[in-house]
């Protein structure tokens, strides 16, 4: 097996949003803010090659939306997918799986293009399956109020409409599914949104979770620090802090997403609860 981070792009959004009712006074430093209160954030995605499969997990905000979107979330550095896996000698045509956490425009925006003629839209990746799960397709594609504009029909009427689209199985008991379709375990989890998944992958005798929105940055350790855009966010402290045991008592590592300065973090145990052991880079990790 191998592992690549692929860099989709670098955005800044509200530090308010981001870390709820926790003040502006504690998550400024380890996130700090510009004038206009904004944070750094990434889309870091992970592509997990195994066998003849090569499984990208999440794929960023993409690139189709309006310059008026865009400038919703002040965009930086040069970073994309096409970029990225060319740096490691892949293409598009290359992956045969896309795993999405979930469908906000963040994490799934670029798994749809254009088309040629710039007359609709199509796949971005035409020899992939894209995976998501049933509840979590429905919650998406029926959507609350609150989560309208982070589902666009855009991103994910054309998964359907190609015949590409799968859904995952969720676990008969429980939240957790070892081995899935995909040859990972998966973490299902609702206080974010309904049914996002956590992809657990197994690397060298390590465990390395890819959390998502269940943790978006180091300074989102702490059980509290959770995000203004939570459905739930009394659900999303007992899993996090369900989840947070578990990685101090295995020492699993954090792929952190949208953290643009920090990649991979462990946590442990201390008197005020679980909070940050060590930062890797990505190289680091996976020559641990």
């Amino acid at each position: 097996m191998n592992l690549y981070a692929i860099e989709t792009g670098h955005f800044k959004l509200d530090g308010g949003a981001m870390f709820g009712v926790v003040p502006k006074t504690i998550w400024n430093r380890t996130n700090p803010a510009d004038e206009k209160n904004m944070i750094d954030i990434a889309a870091t995605s992970l592509l997990v090659e195994d066998g003849n499969r090569r499984i990208l997990i999440d794929t960023g905000m993409g690139n189709k939306q309006s310059d008026k979107f865009f400038g919703y979330y002040f965009q930086w550095g040069d970073h994309n997918i096409d970029k990225s896996l060319a740096a490691i000698g892949m293409h598009r045509d290359d992956i045969t799986d896309v795993f999405m956490t979930h469908l906000h425009f963040d994490h799934c925006g670029g798994s749809i293009q254009w088309n040629k003629d710039r007359t609709g839209y199509e796949p971005a990746f035409k020899n992939a399956k894209f995976w998501t799960n049933e509840n979590h397709w429905k919650w998406a594609t029926k959507p609350n109020s609150r989560e309208k504009a982070s589902f666009l029909k855009e991103n994910l009427l054309p998964m359907q409409e190609s015949g590409q689209l799968c859904f995952m199985q969720r676990p008969a008991e429980g939240n957790f599914k070892a081995n899935s379709e995909l040859g990972f375990d998966v973490l299902f989890v609702d206080g974010h949104t309904e049914k996002q998944m956590i992809p657990h992958i197994h690397y060298k005798g390590k465990t390395l979770a890819f959390m998502a929105d269940l943790c978006p940055t180091v300074g989102h350790i702490p059980v509290p620090y959770v995000t203004g855009y939570d459905t739930r966010p009394l659900l999303s402290m007992d899993e996090k802090a369900a989840f947070m045991q578990q990685a101090a008592d295995k020492e699993i590592y954090l792929f952190l997403e949208h953290d643009a300065h920090n990649d991979i973090c462990t946590v442990k145990h201390t008197e005020k609860g679980v909070r940050l052991n060590q930062i890797h880079t990505f190289n680091e990790f996976i020559n641990i």
